[in-house]
């Protein structure tokens, strides 16, 4: 993956329209031109609650295009409830874009990108520079019912096929996205973004398949910036994204832990060491 912190800056930002999608589903687009035009897929920020009373939350970049960028999540506490109760005109600080993302450079044709719940906010700009470069892109969308499928149409109108499953059945197939995607024609290429237990499946489907799959993990960040040490992940030694300390011992273990704030969130599956 390439190193993408060097794009970083702090961003007084404001609010230029704020979507509800579904229930507890709120999108925030934001006048920010610097940080649009140096986000990339895959990428987020860490949004300051207007307050101040609660620490950044990590948001993954949504969109970004011209001066505007806008961020996509689900309410699970109090930061994320007090972002969304923003309205157009405030103001808000945020650090980014941070991370390394998905590397979008291979010569892939048939690309299936494999999102649960949440996930969906990290992958939109990779499905539109995939499909610009007139790819195959099939969007395996899975969520636990239909009100939460949310943006589907956004994907489509980028020139994804959509493949939606819904574990209640109320869209698409009933079941688990990654069933629909282990019954599916083989991609050439993995990106998925969701929660543990479906991008572990999909890093098995990879695995097994010898399919390249990149894999934006989740996690709760609490500096964004690399320096608590909080949020790790084994990762092979000899990935080029394992971090450099501590030194390599003669004999030593294989495996070194990586911070999916700084050296991911974008992980290669048959790197990864879970």
């Amino acid at each position: 993956m390439p190193t993408l912190h060097r794009n970083a800056g702090v961003h007084a930002t404001t609010v230029i329209e704020r979507r509800v999608l579904a229930p507890g589903v709120v999108s925030l687009t934001l006048d920010a031109p610097k940080l649009a035009s140096a986000s990339r897929p895959g990428q987020y920020v860490m949004a300051i609650p207007p307050s101040a009373q609660s620490a950044a939350t990590a948001l993954a970049v949504y969109e970004a295009e011209g001066k505007r960028a806008s961020l996509l999540f689900f309410l699970t506490g109090r930061r994320t409830r007090e972002l969304s109760e923003l309205r157009t005109g405030d103001p808000l600080d945020v650090v980014g874009p941070l991370g390394n993302g998905f590397d979008c450079a291979s010569d892939a044709r048939d690309v299936a990108i494999v999102a649960g719940g949440v996930g969906i906010a990290s992958v939109l700009l990779c499905a539109q520079a995939l499909a610009r470069e007139q790819r195959r892109v099939r969007l395996f969308y899975g969520a636990r019912t239909a009100d939460l499928i949310v943006d589907a149409q956004r994907f489509a109108d980028a020139g994804c096929e959509l493949v939606i499953t819904t574990d209640d059945g109320t869209r698409g197939d009933r079941g688990y996205v990654t069933d629909a995607l282990a019954r599916a024609p083989k991609p050439d290429a993995i990106f998925a973004c969701g929660p543990t237990p479906m991008l572990r499946a999909v890093a098995r489907i990879a695995v097994e398949s010898n399919i390249p799959a990149q894999l934006s993990l989740e996690e709760t960040f609490g500096c964004g910036v690399g320096g608590c040490w909080g949020c790790v992940v084994p990762v092979a030694r000899t990935s080029s994204q394992a971090p450099s300390f501590p030194p390599p011992e003669s004999g030593g273990s294989d495996v070194i832990y990586a911070r999916i704030c700084r050296e991911g969130p974008v992980f290669w599956a048959h790197e990864l060491r879970w």
